[in-house]
Order: C-alpha cells, then structure tokens, then sequence
C-alpha cells in the first residue's frame, strides 16, 4: 500500500526537531524525506542518502523542468530542495514520508498532494517563550537570534493553512498531541 505525507513546519526553536525525532520512534513506518542541495557533502554524507547533491547548475535545470514539490535558494548557488521523483519513489515503497520544511515549503507540498497529506504546524507558547528558548541554546549571536524571532512572527501568520497547530507549551503533550494525529492520520 502506497504511503502518505507528514508535513512538519515550525519557526526555529519551536521544538519541531525532538517532536519528529521523538515520532521516528514510535513504529509508524516514518521516513524522512530525502532533500536535494546544491552545497557539497560534508564529512561521511553520501548522495541519495542524507542528501542529493547537485551542482546549481544542475539545480536551476531542475527547477525549470518542474521536478521539485517545493525548493529554496537559502543562499546564492545555495538550494535546498524536495524532489518529486524522491517523495513518489518512497510512497509508493509504502514508506510514511516526514517532510521537516519552511512554512511556504509545507504549504506547497500540501497544496500539491492533498488529502494524501498532513500538514502539522509547531507552534511556541509566544514570541518571547521562542526568544528565550533561543537565547537558551546559546549557539546563536543577539543579532541572529533577533533575525530568528522576526521570522518567526513571519511564519506564525501561516499556522491557519496548516491542517493542525500544536502548541509546544509542554514538550510531552505536544508529542502525545502529534502522535495521536499521525496515528489518527494513517488510520484512514
């Protein structure tokens, strides 16, 4: 049986990360999305597993000929991408496909698959819970974490496009939360 699409959208420092890591465990035959870049392996990375990598040239063929559900130049010659060909090759495996993407990223993948998707949006308590959680990390400059939380109110205005909004005021209840949803999902 084909599988089906789990979206994850959230703004940095929402928790998004150990909520799907946490769902990586829990027996729901979950894959993630493979993603195609532009920026050249590091380390151990090999292509067609953690990434496809592709020259941007190459990249900017492909996004002509219309083979990405959703991509982004994060930088110049620097893309990040969902190809097609990839999410079909793992449904049609009967892999669950999770997809960890931007908010526009998400809407695009939603709006190109459907019913066949769930869309999830991780959402924090409040602007300055995200501030502090950030600042927390300790891993960012004021000036990055200041760029951070201004997206962040950017991509809170597209939480009403996404199927579900779970609040990450308590980490254990929000993975209870999207697990029940994702149960709830692939039972249909």
């Amino acid at each position: 049986m084909a599988g089906k699409l789990i979206i994850f959208s959230a703004p940095s420092g929402s928790g998004k990360s150990t909520i799907i890591n946490y769902l990586l465990t829990q027996q729901l035959n979950l894959a993630f999305s493979i993603s195609a870049t532009s920026r050249a392996p590091r380390g151990t990375e090999q292509n067609g597993v953690e990434y496809f990598f592709l020259t941007p040239d190459e990249f900017r063929r492909r996004i002509a000929a219309g083979d990405f559900l959703e991509y982004e130049e994060v930088y110049k010659d620097r893309f990040y991408g969902t190809l097609k060909e990839q999410v079909e090759r793992q449904l049609e495996a009967g892999q669950n496909v999770v997809f960890d993407v931007d908010v526009v990223g998400g809407c695009n993948i939603k709006r190109f698959y459907g019913e066949r998707a769930l869309s999830l949006f991780i959402q924090p308590p409040s602007i300055e819970e995200l501030r502090r959680r950030l600042e927390g990390r300790g891993t960012d400059a004021p000036e990055v974490i200041a760029d951070r939380v201004a997206k962040a109110a950017y991509e809170l205005t597209f939480a009403p496009k996404f199927d579900r909004v779970i609040v990450n005021d308590d980490l254990e209840r929000a993975k209870a939360e999207a697990l029940q949803a994702i149960r709830q999902f692939l039972e249909l």
